[in-house]
């Protein structure tokens, strides 16, 4: 099993480098034990114009037997009776155990570890690396030459992919399932390079010569670091590397898009993974939790329990979608499911869509919900799914509802724009419900600081002004029209602690173009936030 790896240089950038990025020196021989067998590195070539470094690892096929008996689907590297154990293409064909000696041989070439010359592993150097047989297996997803480009080129590679036939002297044979590939970059570090290889040699094969545990998609996660996310291939990636292992593909696909989603906003995934509340559901937003009841000195029951401003919000969201006679509705920022367990309560809801940015969330949405427990009928009716409200989505199209319940004050003010172009002009639904904290009211809250937002995460809290305005500039620019109502015990000075825009369509269709990029289109700067926090996490609603 061999592989090269080629650079090339001038006497003021020389090739040689290529003996520090990698840790072995040109003028040495190295051997190292795996596993499996034993890896050589050696240079066939090492001049200041070229350098060429060669990983040749030679595999014992009696060792690889005794390690565990493969059976081709994760577990090992060849079918699992008696002459394919030892006669079988592992000493050859490129697969998982290249991909273990890399990690082994590499470790500190494939983090960009370079002690010596530390300017070296972040840029970019003339790269060429050539494998000279590497099973390209199909199994549905379409193998062969195919293939290897599908993986390679998005990653800024120039694929040469040449199938090896089975038997030169006999071309009407056909072609083998091998493939001889050599991959030229100008662009792509040597670091990023045996990571991509490490992934996707062992995707390229469709098998593991050991057992895919959950460990998995943590290695998985840290070599596709950088790039795995928005790869257009990250779905057959995944599988395949999990050896189809279902439930480990769904969980690193959920961090993946968190991932790709974090990248694109310029955030951490933990700012954006944070809409699970460890506090309890009836908590107001201040900090004061609802009462069940008011209670004597003898411990007796003497008034009903209040209803938390949590229950009065989903309460007058319900009032706001029966009247507008929707069947379909999209709760956009859903959270742990709360809203969607009451519309599921009424029949007259027969579609419910709940998407939000955060896995965890969605996980607990489903756990709350029961949704594995629903009947069929009732299960069809819900669809949770993951993705962020700032950008486009066509699977928010065809509602007649959508909410937006204390999910805007969460945004960044100048993001705010793509999130009302998502909904109100993508996606456009008939009829829109948003609620927001309202700011004035904050002054009520005893347990709240002078100058505080209700929540952590909440990057501005508007006053009832404030919010009339936006709201009449989207209905404006949309062509809804919108009805303002408070929600909660309205104060005759300060109004409601929570403040609900009802919108309904008007026209067919919007007033404004879809943005060019994923960044907020310009419009009149949105009213400052009342103050910067850290974002910790979501809040009841």
């Amino acid at each position: 099993m061999f592989m090269s790896i080629s650079t090339t240089g001038s006497a003021a950038d020389p090739a040689t480098d290529l003996g520090f990025l990698l840790h072995k020196h040109p003028d040495k021989v190295q051997r190292f034990t795996t596993s499996h067998g034993e890896a050589h590195v050696f240079y066939p070539e090492a001049g200041d114009e070229v350098c060429t470094a060669a990983l040749l690892l030679d595999i014992d096929p009696i060792a690889l037997v005794r390690k565990g008996r493969g059976d081709g689907r994760g577990r090992g590297g060849s079918p699992d009776f008696a002459l394919s154990q030892y006669v079988n293409d592992r000493p050859y064909a490129a697969s998982s155990l290249l991909a273990v000696a890399l990690r082994t041989v590499f470790r500190s070439a494939m983090k960009g570890d370079c002690p010596a010359r530390p300017e070296l592993p972040g840029r970019a150097r003339p790269l060429r690396i050539e494998l000279p047989a590497v099973p390209a297996n199909g199994a549905g997803d379409g193998g062969g030459p195919a293939l290897v480009v599908r993986l390679f080129e998005p990653l800024g590679w120039q694929v040469e992919a040449t199938a090896i036939p089975l038997d030169e002297s006999f071309p009407e044979w056909g072609e083998s399932r091998y493939v001889r590939i050599a991959l030229s970059s100008g662009t792509v570090r040597l670091a990023d390079a045996l990571q991509q290889l490490y992934v996707l040699l062992p995707v390229l094969d469709g098998a593991k010569h050991y057992w895919v545990a959950p460990d998995e998609v943590d290695k998985l996660l840290a070599a596709g670091q950088g790039w795995l996310a928005a790869h257009p291939e990250r779905a057959l990636i995944t599988r395949r590397y999990l050896a189809r292992r279902w439930s480990l593909t769904r969980a690193a696909m959920e961090r993946l898009e968190l991932a790709r989603l974090a990248e694109a906003d310029d955030r951490e995934v933990e700012e954006i993974d944070n809409a699970v509340d460890d506090r309890p559901e009836d908590e107001d937003e201040a900090g004061g939790a609802a009462r069940d009841e008011v209670s004597d000195e003898a411990g007796e029951r003497s008034e009903p329990r209040q209803p938390s401003l949590a229950e009065r919000r989903r309460a007058a969201i319900l009032a706001a979608l029966r009247e507008s006679g929707a069947a379909r509705v999209a709760d956009l920022g859903c959270g742990q499911g709360e809203l969607i367990g009451e519309l599921l309560k009424d029949a007259r809801f027969t579609g419910i869509l709940g998407v939000d940015v955060s896995a965890r969330a969605l996980r607990a949405a489903s756990r709350k919900l029961g949704l594995e427990r629903l009947s069929e009928r009732q299960a069809a009716r819900v669809t949770l799914a993951q993705g962020a409200l700032t950008y486009t989505d066509a699977r928010l199209k065809g509602f007649d509802a959508a909410v937006l319940c204390e999910v805007i004050e969460h945004l960044d003010l100048p993001r705010l724009p793509a999130l009302e172009y998502a909904v109100f002009g993508a996606a456009r639904p008939r009829t829109v419900v948003v609620t927001t904290p309202n700011a004035e009211y904050n002054v009520r809250w005893e347990t709240l600081p002078a100058g505080a937002v209700r929540h952590a995460d909440h990057r501005f809290e508007w006053s009832r002004a404030e919010f009339r305005a936006w709201a009449g500039k989207v209905a404006a620019a949309y062509g809804y029209t919108v009805e303002l109502r408070p929600v909660g015990p309205d104060d005759e000075e300060v109004g409601a602690p929570t403040q609900l825009a009802l919108f309904t369509a008007t026209t067919a269709t919007t007033a404004t173009t879809a943005p060019t990029t994923t960044t907020a289109p310009e419009t009149t700067p949105a009213p400052a936030p009342a103050t910067t926090t850290t974002p910790e996490g979501g809040e009841p609603r």
